[in-house]
C-alpha cells in the first residue's frame, strides 16, 4: 500500500539531498578555483615584492618574510641581465627558466606552478608545487562546505515536522472517523481547522454518509411497517383459531391443528423479533441511565417463571463472588435494551433447555466492571457453529424448535449497543451452554470513562 507520507518525505529529502549535492560540488569547485588564483596571486605578488639587490650570499637585505598560507616550499630563482643564476632559495636542483608569465611545468616526477618576471637588470622566477597548492586549495574549498553540511540535516529534520505537521489534519479526521460507532452516520462537521484540500474529501463522505443513512433508514422503516402490519392480523388469527378449537366449529386431525398453532406461534415470534430489531437499528444514541442489575435480573427471572415452570425447569438468580446478597450492582446502562438483553438471552436458553433442566442467572463482577452469565444445562452449540450462531436468521442444523434464528443477533446488537461483550462458550462439564455478559460500569466509573 503506498504512503503519501513516504512519497513525500522520499521525493522532498531525495530531491534536498541532490541538490544540495550539486550545490557542494559547486561551491567546492568555484572555492578550488578561487584559492587556485589567490596562490598564483600570491606567486607574482612574492615576484615583485623581492628587493633589487638581493644576491647569493648577500646580506644587506633579507629574503622577505614569506610566512603565510602559501609559503610551503616556495622557490625563488634569479638570473641576471646575461643569464647568470644569482640567487636560489632551495637546495633542490634549480629548475629551468621559463618565459614571463604563468606555466606549470613537470621536473623530477613534480608538477610546478611557475610565474616568471623579467625586472630592470634581472629576471626573477618564483614556483610552488602543485601538490602543495592542491592541498591548500582542497582545505580552503572544505572550509567553505561545513555550513551546507550543517544546513543539510537541520533542513531534513524540518522537512520531516513539516510533513507531519502538514499531514496532521488527515490523521485527524481519520481519528475521527475511527472514533465512530458503526451506525452513527451524522455528517463530519467542517470547521475553520479543515485545510481547504481535504474539504472535498470531507464533502464526499457527507454525501456518501447521507445515503446510507437514508438507505438505512428505509430500510428500518420498512421492517419496522412491515412487522406492525402482520403482528395484528397474525393475532387474530391465532385468537380465531382457539375459539374454533374451542367451540368445535374447527374440526381435524389434532396433529395437523397443533402444527397449525406452532407454525402460527412462530410467525408471531418472528414479527415480535422483527418489530425489536427495528426498535434497536433505530437507536443510534442512548438515554443513560442508573440501573439495578441485580432489579433488571429478578424482573427477567419473574416474567419467565411461568414459561419455565410449564417446562419443569429450575430457573434462579445467584451471585458469584465478590458480588454479595445485599449488592444491588447499580450500572450505567440504557434500561429498555439492557432487559430486552437479558429477556432474549433468557427466552433462548428456556426454549433450548429440555424439561426438567436447570437455567441460572449468576451476577458477576471483574474488577470495577459488572456482567452476568445465563448459564443452562441443554445440549450446548456445537463448536464449528459457535462464532455464526450470532448472526441474523442463522440456525444450527442440530438446532430443534421453533426458532427464526434473531433471539441470539438482537442480543449482540444490543451488546454491541452498549459497548459490551457477549461471549457464548460451552460449559466445562459438556453438558449446556453460558451466555456471559461483561463490560457494565458502575455510576462514576462510566461517567470517569465517557
Amino acid at each position: 500500500m503506498r504512503s503519501i507520507r513516504r512519497r513525500l518525505l522520499g521525493w522532498l529529502i531525495c530531491g534536498f539531498a541532490a541538490g544540495s549535492a550539486v550545490a557542494g560540488f559547486g561551491i567546492f569547485h568555484t572555492a578550488h578555483d578561487e584559492a587556485s588564483e589567490l596562490f598564483d596571486y600570491e606567486l607574482r605578488a612574492v615576484a615583485l615584492s623581492l628587493p633589487s639587490n638581493l644576491k647569493e650570499g648577500h646580506t644587506e637585505h633579507a629574503a622577505p618574510d614569506l610566512q603565510g598560507i602559501a609559503d610551503d616550499r616556495i622557490l625563488i630563482e634569479i638570473w641576471d641581465a646575461n643569464g647568470t643564476p644569482i640567487y636560489h632559495t632551495s637546495h633542490d636542483a634549480p629548475l629551468p627558466r621559463n618565459p614571463e608569465g604563468f606555466h606549470t611545468i613537470e621536473q623530477a616526477e613534480t608538477h610546478w606552478r611557475i610565474f616568471g618576471v623579467q625586472q630592470s637588470g634581472r629576471f626573477v622566477q618564483v614556483a610552488q608545487p602543485i601538490s602543495v597548492r592542491e592541498a591548500l586549495a582542497l582545505r580552503l574549498a572544505l572550509h567553505t562546505l561545513w555550513p551546507l553540511a550543517l544546513f543539510v540535516p537541520v533542513a531534513i529534520v524540518l522537512v520531516l515536522l513539516v510533513v507531519a505537521r502538514g499531514l496532521a489534519p488527515v490523521g485527524a479526521l481519520c481519528a475521527l472517523l475511527a472514533a465512530r460507532s458503526y451506525n452513527a452516520l451524522e455528517p463530519i462537521k467542517l470547521d475553520g481547522s479543515v485545510p481547504i484540500e481535504l474539504r472535498p474529501l470531507v464533502e464526499a463522505l457527507n454525501d456518501l454518509l447521507q445515503r446510507l443513512n437514508a438507505a438505512s433508514q428505509a430500510q428500518r422503516t420498512f421492517i419496522a411497517d412491515a412487522a406492525h402490519e402482520l403482528r395484528s392480523p397474525l393475532a387474530a388469527l391465532k385468537l380465531q383459531l382457539q375459539a374454533a378449537l374451542r367451540d368445535g366449529t374447527l374440526t381435524g386431525e389434532p396433529q395437523t391443528t397443533g402444527r397449525i398453532e406452532t407454525r402460527l406461534n412462530r410467525l408471531i415470534r418472528l414479527v415480535q423479533q422483527l418489530l425489536t430489531l427495528a426498535r434497536e437499528d433505530a437507536q443510534p444514541t442512548l438515554p443513560i441511565a442508573v440501573v439495578s442489575l441485580r432489579r433488571l435480573g429478578e424482573q427477567a427471572i419473574g416474567d419467565f417463571s411461568l414459561l419455565a415452570e410449564e417446562r419443569g425447569i429450575d430457573l434462579g438468580l445467584e451471585m458469584r463472588a465478590p458480588v454479595t446478597e445485599g449488592d444491588v450492582c447499580n450500572v450505567s446502562a440504557e434500561p429498555h435494551g439492557l432487559i430486552t438483553l437479558l429477556n432474549n438471552l433468557l427466552d433462548n436458553a428456556i426454549r433450548y433447555t429440555p424439561r426438567g433442566g436447570k437455567i441460572d442467572l449468576v451476577l458477576t463482577r471483574t474488577g470495577e466492571q459488572l456482567g452476568f452469565e445465563v448459564v443452562d444445562n441443554g445440549p450446548g452449540i456445537p463448536e464449528e457453529d459457535l462464532g455464526r450462531v450470532l448472526d441474523r436468521f442463522y440456525r444450527a442444523s442440530h438446532v430443534q424448535g421453533t426458532g427464526s434464528g434473531l433471539g441470539l443477533s438482537i442480543a449482540m446488537r444490543i451488546a454491541q449497543r452498549h459497548e459490551l461483550q457477549l461471549v457464548l462458550r460451552n460449559n466445562v462439564d459438556g453438558h449446556g451452554l453460558t451466555a456471559a455478559v461483561s463490560g457494565l460500569r458502575p455510576p462514576v466509573a462510566a461517567e470517569a470513562h465517557a
